[in-house]
């Protein structure tokens, strides 16, 4: 169900509400970076993102971009329509300034096979922006998709609304 009132995008802005069902897979050139506590968890230029109709972008870090001395195997498991079985990390780091030891449960994601449209992100991972510390576009710090539990991130280029967002359970 799409919403009453659908945001026109401006010049160089892209409309949620113009992203494909089902969802499409592709390759990003932008800079993709992720921190917590204190640490830079991912940086990579060599991403992909998921675009689907009502959501922001899902962006997905090949492992060899990503400190996986940090991730640590979480349990439970989703299932996604689009992609297959999720399974999850928790990212645990300690404080560069304190030494302190911080984690956030739950915070990154991968598909270890993923259905066929899916195949480039096998073992890619994505985080979930409420979770770190920063997330970056370009240097742009992302706003994360409303709900929790979704993985989307917002940016100036995107225009919505965006499912998450208050009243918006039935789309």
């Amino acid at each position: 169900m799409k919403p009453d009132v659908r945001i026109k995008p401006g010049p160089g802005q892209e409309s949620v509400w113009d992203y494909p069902r089902p969802p499409r897979l592709e390759a990003t050139a932008r800079r993709l970076e992720v921190f917590f506590a204190g640490q830079k968890i991912a940086d990579t230029s060599r991403g992909y993102r998921v675009l689907e109709t009502s959501h922001p972008p899902t962006y997905y870090f090949p492992s060899a971009d990503v400190e996986m001395r940090f991730l640590k195997a979480a349990p439970g498991s989703s299932f996604c329509e689009w992609k297959g079985q999720a399974s999850y990390f928790d990212i645990v780091v300690s404080r560069a300034d304190s030494g302190e030891l911080q984690r956030a449960g739950r915070a990154a994601w991968t598909y270890a096979g993923p259905s066929r449209s899916f195949t480039p992100i096998r073992n890619h991972i994505s985080f979930y922006a409420h979770l770190m510390d920063r997330c970056l576009v370009d240097g742009e710090p992302v706003r994360p998709q409303a709900g929790g539990f979704y993985g989307g991130w917002v940016t100036n280029d995107l225009v919505g609304p965006f499912k998450g967002e208050p009243g918006t359970l039935g789309w």
